[in-house]
């Protein structure tokens, strides 16, 4: 990121600012279509974690956001991240190198704690 201003006498000075490399960028995003899902898995694959707000996507389509989940599943878990729900409203979706805490006694697999989830 470059950042431009002036310094006393009109001069303009520039500073640029990097992430470090292997940083890490959270992301919260209403999923509001399954047309969301490029720019999802895009976001994760440059190291984000997404946190998605499912209701938007629930009100309109339970269908569509089942697929939705599913298919966000079989990505996350073909890429090395990690998947699980957050409460009734929010899902969140992690790079490679982030695991999802789920408690000491927790032995299903992710995908089954993510459909199990979607009945409630």
């Amino acid at each position: 990121m470059t950042i431009g201003g002036s310094s006393g006498g009109g001069a303009q000075s520039t500073q640029t600012f990097s992430s470090p490399p292997n940083s890490i960028l959270l992301k919260a995003l209403p999923l509001k279509s399954s047309s969301d899902l490029e720019r999802i898995k895009a976001d994760v694959k440059d190291n984000t974690i997404v946190i998605l707000k499912i209701t938007p996507l629930a009100q309109r389509n339970l269908e569509e956001l089942k697929t939705t989940i599913e298919k966000l599943t079989e990505f996350s878990t073909s890429f090395g991240g990690d998947i699980a729900r957050l409460g009734e409203e929010r899902i969140v979706i992690t790079p490679p190198g982030v695991r999802i805490w789920r408690g000491e006694s927790s032995t299903s697999s992710d995908s089954d704690r993510i459909n199990n989830n979607n009945d409630r």
